[in-house]
Formats: C-alpha cells, structure tokens, sequence
C-alpha cells in the first residue's frame, strides 16, 4: 500500500495552535521546506510501494524530511528522535501541523524506510537539493559541470614483513595450495611453526638475540622442508609446476626471505 500523503487542509484547533502561528516563517527551516518539491519525492519513493492491502506506509514528507534533518545536522537516529520531538522547526519541515509531544514514529521505522528505498532512491533527495540550490540562487548550472573530490591517501593494513613473518606465511601458502591439489606432504609444521613464530616475536622482543635467531633458522628450516617435499612430489607433473611456482624468492647468498608473492599486490 502506498502512503497516505499529508496535505495542509489549513485547518485550526481551539485548543491547539498551528505551528506556522508559533514558529519565525522567516527561519531558514520553513523557508526551505517551502522551496522542497515535495510532489516530486511522493512520486520518487512512493515508486518503491505496491497496491497491497495492509498498513500504511508513512507519509514521504515525514520520512524524507527526517532524512534531510538527520544529514544536515549529522545526528544518530536516537539524536534526531529527541530533537524532532522537542523542536517545533524540525517538526513544521516534516509536514505537522500542530506540535507534537510523542514521536509519531518509531526509531527503527527510519532504518527500514533508508533500506526499502535503497541508494537509486535516495539519490532523489540529492537531485532535489541540487534544484533547490538552483531555484534559490545559492548555485549556478554551471557549477555541477566540473567535480572537485578531495581524497585523502591511507596506508593500507599490512604488517611490517619481518623474516619471520614472511616464511611462515610462504611455508602456510604452500601446504594451503598443496591440500587444494590434492598433494599429500610429510608433514605441513602447522603446529610447531606457529610456536616457533611466537618464540621469535617473544625473544625478539625480549632482546634475546640468541634465541630469536634460533626460531628463525627453525622457521627457514620448515619452510624449506615443505618446498622440497613439494618439489619430489610433483616431479614429472608439468601442470603442478606451474601452480607451484615458487611464490617465495631469496636474495643471492643471502638467508633472508626477501619477497613473498601477495594477491592483491602481485
């Protein structure tokens, strides 16, 4: 079922006063409200209801307007919850016509309305106010035909590639690639080279060099054990070769591990 749309009948309450008697007409909330083509975003998201029997929708000025508010300020749901019910502006721009002392609404209806409507919907609140901006002055057309986007550069989340590090994630890659072809090892160290790893981050960080270097020559040792075991197993299988195609690489005469082959970088 669409929404049952609100329409200012102009109607007055002896007991009760309109909110345009109460509020400043010349704030900048009902002035905008008088701007907004309301009709315009009825039709957009009532798009989004089917003909059904059943509740009711909310009106789209109620939600729309709560959407508008909500990123003007940048308020929480609960945020702007509070606000609406305390703030006669912000009630006036949603279509009420006389002040109310209870949410008319519930909290959780805005997060089911943002994802009935979805992103192509709600693309017509930023059409709207690009035309509003137009229709007032505060921009010109020519001013949408060239975007500025400033964008900020971040370090993406890798860790710093000790030796450690490096040969027991290559030593992981390759039984991980050997389960998955079906290549059985003598023994794939998943155990004792996750002990040995945390043997060499306590002692490096103890300052206990010695022993540090120790679980990294285990390390290198398991690593190498795995490619060799590797290397007799698919001998002869030129398919294999290929998929197994070392993703560590060595320095010349050097024993540290010095490139290690990631997805998204390679």
């Amino acid at each position: 079922m669409r929404p049952k749309e609100r329409r200012d009948g102009g109607q007055k309450d002896l007991f009760r006063a309109r909110l345009d008697q109460i509020v400043d007409m010349s704030h900048p909330l009902p002035k905008l409200a008088a701007t907004i083509d309301w009709d315009f975003l009825e039709q957009r998201f009532g798009a989004a209801y089917a003909d059904v029997p059943g509740r009711p929708p909310l009106p789209t000025r109620l939600m729309a307007g709560l959407a508008i508010l909500k990123h003007m300020h940048d308020l929480s749901d609960e945020a702007l919850c509070d606000r609406w019910i305390e703030n006669p502006y912000f009630q006036l721009f949603c279509g009420e016509e006389f002040f109310q002392h209870k949410l008319t609404f519930d909290r959780s209806s805005l997060t089911r309305w943002r994802q009935r409507m979805g992103e192509q919907k709600l693309a017509a609140l930023v059409q709207e106010s690009l035309s509003v901006a137009t229709r007032t002055g505060a921009a010109k057309p020519s001013d949408f035909s060239k975007i500025i986007v400033d964008t900020t550069v971040q370090e993406k989340a890798v860790a710093f590639p000790t030796d450690a590090k490096l040969m027991h994630r290559a030593r992981e890659r390759l039984v991980r690639l050997a389960k998955k072809h079906g290549v059985a090892l003598r023994q794939s160290y998943e155990r004792i080279g996750k002990h040995a790893l945390i043997a060499h981050q306590r002692y490096a960080h103890a300052k206990q060099f010695k022993r540090a270097n120790k679980a990294l020559r285990k390390l290198r040792t398991f690593l190498g054990r795995v490619e060799r075991d590797i290397a007799r197993r698919i001998k002869g299988d030129e398919g294999l070769r290929d998929v197994f195609r070392r993703p560590c690489r060595w320095r010349c005469n050097s024993p540290h591990l010095w490139h290690l082959k990631i997805p998204q970088f390679s």
